[in-house]
């Protein structure tokens, strides 16, 4: 039998990750009625049904399933061999494809840019930017070596090395009640104004906040959804919201009437990783996690310092 065609194995992965042809079409920069014949193109080629689809929904057949999660390899593995023979006719053929968050803490990416490996003087460092799971994703299908990823919760297919763990902070007006506290109760903060990171940034923190709440009977008054720490300002500022904030956003506003505090529950916490494959085969990404790992070691203080707890 022969190949798909590489364009077709596309069409499958982005209508399986989208579950809808416009958006599919859009990622690949294609109209829907090309990913519509594309993809049945394909099922016609493997005489196998690969999606449930009609006006309303799509949804992905249990042979779907296992093709996409093969293809998926596939398309990267082949992603891959053309970026090495790229790198290898400019005479760099050591890099590393790493990606991180657009939320991370700008300091650990710091950390991970002036680790150096002696043997390996002529490595190369690639960087691209997505939400943590996605990139989670991309190191699990081998598109990326390594990954900072944030929130992302335990898989058998990845292995990490914690960089980073610290708690939600929130921000609010320096004028609010609960300013007077050093740290903050989520049960101080029942029928207040919540502001959230939308699901998209991290699901699993998203959730895991949403799921500590009802378990413990709290709730709040409005919920408001922001994409970054600046777009809470207003909020905080003229309806008195409590945004919950990773650490890096929460330093990042914390001035013209608004001050943080730290929010103390041990089930809710912001954790960074170095992510890798778990079946990780290559002798440089192993080399560069250890060398990462003793460089945090070395810069690592032995009492981290206090947020500035101004009134």
């Amino acid at each position: 039998m022969d190949l798909p065609d590489i364009r077709l194995l596309q069409a499958a992965i982005a209508l399986a990750e989208e579950l809808h042809f416009t958006r599919a079409g859009e990622r690949l920069r294609i109209d829907q009625s090309m990913v519509s014949k594309r993809i049945t193109a394909l099922e016609s080629q493997l005489g196998v049904q690969l999606f449930e689809r009609d006006h309303q929904k799509v949804e992905v057949t249990a042979a779907g399933q296992k093709f996409v999660a093969e293809a998926q390899m596939a398309v990267a593995q082949i992603e891959r061999a053309v970026f090495s023979a790229k790198a290898a006719s400019t005479g760099t053929d050591e890099v590393l494809r790493i990606g991180r968050s657009a939320y991370t803490d700008p300091w650990l990416v710091s950390l991970v840019r002036s680790v150096r490996l002696p043997l390996h003087p002529a490595l190369r460092i690639h960087w691209s930017s997505n939400y943590s799971h996605e990139i989670a994703r991309d190191v699990m299908v081998g598109t990326l070596d390594l990954a900072l990823t944030t929130g992302v919760p335990e898989n058998s297919r990845l292995t990490f090395l914690k960089l980073a763990d610290h708690p939600f902070y929130i921000a609010m007006s320096r004028t609010d009640t609960l300013a007077a506290r050093r740290e903050i109760q989520l049960s101080d903060m029942h029928n207040r104004n919540w502001v959230l990171f939308a699901r998209p940034v991290s699901p699993h923190l998203y959730e895991s906040l949403q799921h500590q709440a009802a378990k413990a009977g709290i709730g709040s008054f409005e919920l408001h959804h922001v994409m970054s720490a600046d777009e809470a300002v207003p909020l905080i500022l003229e309806h008195s919201g409590l945004a919950f904030l990773t650490r890096a956003g929460a330093w990042r506003i914390a001035r013209d009437g608004i001050t943080i505090r730290p929010l103390a529950e041990q089930n809710l916490r912001v954790v960074t990783h170095l992510t890798a494959r778990a079946d990780n085969k290559s002798r440089l990404i192993t080399e560069f996690v250890k060398a990462t790992g003793r460089k945090l070691e070395s810069v690592r203080k032995p009492v981290q310092a206090r947020l500035p707890l101004s009134a």
